[in-house]
């Protein structure tokens, strides 16, 4: 399930980020704060009454200015605007309405969406009895809070809370379906690949409408085997602020991956790979979610035999981090590959639930360690006693040692390089956990 947005948007000086910080400090209602892609924008997930939501960061609005610092920011705002599920409007209880106040009620009203007013800086009961001013806006009555203080805070989550669009819980969609992430920058042809997929005679499709307007949940049958393509659609609106179109992808990315057991990563194979597409690949596996990299347009390509190698060795060069994630060339417009596609992602989500018994485990574990046993640190010899798998999804391991806090990365990295190598696990994050017996 799609988690809903909350975008905080005012004027400059409205206290709108002193807000969000508050809802920060709260750790009985903020459980994951997430940095944003842009060093200047942050958006945090949310936990309030049982609901979750992402609560985004936004500049200051001044419409109609002259200044290009002020009108990236007014564009970033209407980007938050646009994707929103709920817009929490900020204003200045010292210092009332003002005209950019009533253009953005304005803007606000065409938008047709729920928007929760906050009037700020509530510090005393004078203050309070100056929000009610705030009803000429047309937003419905002001929640008076004070960030500075507190005061409000948990009425404000209430009633944004309140107004979060209802949780389907009745769509038709087999909870035994593995639910795959479509992702990958703008323009990289997810919407070719969706065009594609639907269209092919093998495939069953019926579209279901997500949470957003603009995104939608697909379940599909292949070879007998359920799926969901969890998209992340292209943006309703043209921009030409690239920092601002970066920022929303990494968003909607987080939100695909949110919701899916697997991701399908896309690279234009007529660019460079970006460093978007390194942060995409970052998120997916800090997320710890198995992966594909799926390197579409191959058909506008000109190829010869050694064309595929080469273009792997420069991918890995740049990406060589990810190199335990399968690499496989398609054409979401001719469909080539589709169906390799679809079997190699669910190979991989299948590693990822794959359970390797701790007989086989302590078995390896002593062939290695006799290979090659961890360095002496700090004069002291580190033993291993034996190992487990605690854990699926991701598969986690667990190794109980007399000095579990000296074992070093290096040899952290090497027993998670053997471990692929003796049991699998490709396209999947696996963790190493250290401790005493």
């Amino acid at each position: 399930m799609k988690i809903p947005i909350v975008a905080v948007i005012g004027r400059p000086n409205v206290g709108k980020s002193s807000l969000f910080n508050r809802f920060l400090q709260k750790r009985i209602a903020v459980v994951d704060e997430q940095p944003g892609v842009t060093r200047d924008r942050n958006y945090a997930v949310c936990d309030w009454a049982g609901r979750e939501f992402y609560l985004i960061d936004t500049g200051g609005i001044v419409p109609d200015s002259s200044d290009m610092m002020e009108k990236l920011i007014t564009d970033q705002s209407d980007f938050a605007i646009n994707e929103a599920d709920v817009i929490m409007f900020v204003v200045d209880s010292h210092i009332g309405i003002d005209s950019v106040d009533m253009k953005i009620a304005k803007s606000l009203k065409k938008e047709k969406k729920q928007c929760v007013l906050v009037s700020n800086k509530v510090d005393n009961s004078e203050s309070g009895l100056q929000i009610y001013e705030f009803m000429k806006l047309g937003l419905g009555e002001p929640i008076p809070v004070s960030a500075t203080v507190g005061l409000g805070v948990g009425e404000l989550l209430d009633k944004l809370v309140e107004a979060l669009p209802a949780e389907d819980k009745n769509v038709d969609v087999d909870p035994d379906a593995v639910r795959i992430a479509l992702i990958g920058r703008p323009n990289v042809g997810k919407s070719s690949f969706i065009n594609k997929l639907v269209g092919q005679d093998r495939l069953i499709v019926s579209p279901i409408a997500g949470t957003t307007r603009d995104a939608v949940d697909t379940p599909f049958e292949y070879n007998g085997e359920q799926y969901t393509l969890v998209d992340t659609a292209g943006l309703r609106r043209k921009y030409k602020v690239q920092e601002s179109v970066e920022f929303y992808t990494n968003l909607r990315t987080d939100r695909a991956l949110d919701a899916s057991d697997v991701a399908l990563v896309l690279i234009d194979a007529t660019e460079k790979v970006s460093s978007q597409d390194q942060r995409i690949l970052d998120k997916v596996t800090s997320m710890r979610r198995p992966a594909v990299i799926a390197v579409n347009k191959w058909d506008l390509i000109e190829k010869d035999t050694s064309t595929a190698a080469e273009f792997t060795r420069d991918i890995q060069d740049i990406i060589t981090m990810y190199s335990y994630l399968p690499l496989i060339y398609i054409s979401a417009k001719t469909g080539q590959r589709l169906g390799k596609v679809i079997s190699l992602l669910k190979t991989v989500h299948e590693e990822n639930h794959k359970k390797i018994s701790t007989a086989e485990l302590n078995n390896f574990l002593e062939k290695v360690t006799n290979r090659t046993h961890p360095p002496a640190k700090q004069g002291k010899y580190i033993r291993f006693y034996y190992m487990t798998q605690s854990e699926v999804a991701p598969p986690t391991f667990v190794f109980f040692s007399n000095f579990p806090e000296l074992v070093d990365k290096a040899y952290i990295k090497f027993l998670s390089n053997q471990i692929r190598q003796e049991f699998g696990f490709e396209g999947v994050s696996i963790r190493l956990k250290f401790k005493k017996r």
